[in-house]
């Protein structure tokens, strides 16, 4: 018994400790091996071509009959290209469809992923038309284009270019982006055009190439009076939110606990079924035979 005493006394002072170590160990360990959750925010973005927001008025106001239509109005991820609009409304041209934009091109797209939202419209060669003016248009453009673009990390940029002629009621009109311009025509009505506004802020951004503010009476007749807006190429956009991080204080992987001083051969024993503690129990078992046979050849001496 004393001679196995030291031997087991190292091997349960080893496992106390490597069990101490790996429940210290188990919560980092625990902590870095769950999946980060993080949620993802993409932004917004939207575009439209065309969008109308008018009263129409019949017969000395005695019925009011709204125009609110649009063209190629998408929300992210979309687009479209439809060049034509057409509406009807009850008491206007005997109810029978009436051309509201007839175009070239008319593109508007919208497009969002985790580092940017973008919104643009392209409109082209168009002629846009109001009720009671079958033979004269509102408003004729060679090219307008809005874009917004919003990506993360940096300042929303926001863009509206009317290119080329602008015909308003008949006129060519020169119009500029620094204030409003104003027609009138006698007989027929008036239009205030706002051109290519822009607005932005820290995460979003809008762009309208053309904004029409129209009243239209038509020789005052009082048959169709016209009023409201007309929105031509706008596109809008919001910078996607960045990704929240996954811990605030990252966890260091857990470490291999491996014995104290064991040599590099012995990490292969339990594959065998022996333990640590086979070298110290079999050290005992020699000390023990040892002894024996010392107490064996003393018996025989005294014998003889």
């Amino acid at each position: 018994m004393p001679a196995r005493m030291p031997t087991r006394l190292p091997a349960r002072r080893f496992a106390a400790t490597a069990a101490a170590t790996v429940l210290a160990a188990g919560p980092a360990a625990l902590a870095g091996a769950g999946p980060a959750h993080a949620t993802e925010d993409h932004g917004r973005a939207s575009a439209v071509v065309l969008r109308t927001g008018l009263d129409v008025s019949l017969l000395n106001k005695s019925v009011n009959v709204p125009l609110t239509v649009s063209l190629n109005d998408v929300q992210a991820p979309r687009s479209a290209e439809k060049t034509a609009l057409t509406a009807k409304l009850d008491g206007v041209d005997g109810g029978q469809p009436f051309t509201v934009l007839d175009a070239e091109v008319a593109r508007s797209s919208a497009k969002v992923s985790a580092k940017k939202a973008e919104g643009s419209v392209n409109l082209a060669h168009a002629k846009v038309h109001v009720p009671g003016l079958p033979l004269l248009s509102l408003i004729e453009i060679e090219q307008v284009s809005a874009k917004a673009v919003c990506a993360a990390g940096e300042k929303p940029v926001a863009t509206a270019n009317p290119l080329g002629a602008v015909t308003v009621l008949g006129k060519k009109t020169t119009v500029t982006a620094g204030g409003p311009t104003e027609v009138k025509v006698p007989g027929v009505g008036e239009v205030r055009l706002d051109v290519a506004s822009t607005r932005t802020t820290s995460r979003t951004a809008a762009a309208t190439a053309l904004q029409l503010k129209v009243s239209i009476n038509p020789l005052k007749l009082n048959v169709a009076e016209v009023g409201g807006t007309v929105t031509l190429a706008e596109a809008t956009c919001e910078t996607p939110a960045a990704p929240a991080p996954a811990s605030a204080d990252p966890v260091e992987p857990a470490t291999e606990v491996k014995p104290q001083g064991a040599p590099a051969d012995e990490a292969n024993l339990a594959e065998t079924g022996a333990s640590s503690a086979t070298p110290y129990v079999a050290a005992g078992a020699v000390a023990l035979l040892a002894a024996g046979g010392r107490a064996v050849v003393l018996a025989r001496r005294k014998r003889g």
